[in-house]
């Protein structure tokens, strides 16, 4: 078993596990939602809003950093975690996923992707120690390997070219920092896990990923377009063939009773971008539904997002109120919904893993999963 993971107890229906994962600025309790601050900030929340909503680990992205402001300015100030006034673990993606969904010509060779940014059009080579020199002058904690996201959908060839490269990215990433940093100070590494929707090359993946060593693993190449049953098919063919013992990362998922399907499939950690940008539409995520506060329904409403909530607006405002805000345009109002929703996501990560050390994560999942309605009806 890992020295940085630590499994506390398993659900024997199913893959589900509650754990603690180590971290040189603290541990993290699993499973658990990682807020998305991509560009260094998660939107409209400060930090310490997010240490009182109990975030344990944020993420940050490398490609979006090195782009603006850039990596070697983070540094001189001090690193990320000075730069943002973040004191907890920091998780940064490799740049791989935007790379391949935001650059303009792009052009994959063995050295890495050249491409132009998604900015102002600057030609850029990033590969695998481009990728780790960049997310150790950020300070990361948990750093991800460089790789390849193939697009959906790709035929098997396709995705075996891709993923044989994304393997041998992989053993450079994990070789530079077995020679530019010490065991004592070097972040957690892990891998990353491809092969589109193929079980015979996400286990080819894992197999090469586990020759390598890595200290969790990550399933990248999901949530690119395929349909959800596809997408928990790969979750599921990639997550059997990881070890038990080790941290295992669905990268960019999911919505709520997607996070718990997952985690009934042997998953422990998640990053998701829906709670901060649907909160920005005026949405809210509730236990049952998604709820849109802009409709004429809520205009006199004197009940909060969500009863029984304890979150900050919940505890505090009204429907009706923060309609108001979201109609005339109040930045408040964006920002009590983003406070609600990454509460929703924090607390449902703390729910189920309770329910996984108390044995009844099986009707846990059963009533959540079978009463979230996938569309308002308010």
């Amino acid at each position: 078993m890992s020295a940085a993971y630590t499994l506390l107890a398993h659900d024997r229906s199913s893959r589900a596990r509650a754990g603690i994962l180590q971290t040189r600025r603290g541990a993290i309790d699993t499973p658990v939602f990682m807020p998305v601050g991509t560009q260094g900030t998660v939107k409209a929340v400060s930090p310490l809003e997010l240490q009182e909503l109990g975030a344990q680990v944020i993420l940050g992205n490398s490609y979006h950093l090195h782009v603006r402001p850039g990596e070697k300015v983070i540094a001189r100030q001090g690193g990320l975690h000075k730069f943002m006034g973040w004191k907890g673990p920091i998780l940064t993606d490799s740049g791989g996923f935007q790379v391949f969904s935001l650059a303009k010509l792009r052009k994959i060779s063995e050295e890495g992707v050249y491409f132009q940014n998604h900015l102002d059009g600057a030609p850029t080579l990033i590969g695998p120690e481009r990728s780790m020199e960049i997310q150790k002058d950020l300070g990361s904690d948990i750093v991800m390997a460089f790789d390849e996201c193939p697009p959906h959908p790709c035929s098997h060839e396709e995705a075996s070219r891709s993923l044989e490269l994304t393997l041998r990215w992989a053993a450079r990433s994990r070789a530079w920092w077995d020679r530019e940093s010490a065991s004592d100070d070097r972040p957690l590494v892990f891998g990353i896990v491809q092969g589109s929707a193929y079980a015979d090359l996400r286990e080819q993946s894992v197999n090469g990923l586990l020759e390598i060593g890595f200290d969790g693993y990550a399933i990248g190449g999901v949530s690119v377009g395929e349909p959800e049953a596809e997408m928990l098919s790969a979750i599921e063919s990639s997550e059997m063939s990881l070890p038990w013992g080790q941290a295992r990362y669905a990268m960019g998922l999911g919505t709520p009773p997607q996070m718990i399907e997952m985690i009934a499939r042997g998953v422990d950690m998640f990053d998701c971008v829906l709670p901060t940008r649907i909160a920005r539409n005026g949405t809210a995520f509730t236990r049952h539904r998604c709820l849109s506060l802009k409709n004429a329904a809520f205009a006199e409403d004197p009940g909060p997002i969500e009863e029984g909530c304890q979150c900050y607006a919940c505890r505090n405002f009204s429907r009706a109120y923060i309609r108001h805000l979201i109609k005339a345009e109040e930045i408040l109002g964006l920002r009590l919904i983003t406070l609600h929703n990454l509460h929703f996501y924090l607390d449902l990560m703390r729910v189920a893993r309770l329910a996984i050390l108390e044995e009844r994560f099986p009707s846990f999942r059963r009533e959540f999963v079978s009463s979230y309605l996938p569309n308002e009806k308010a």
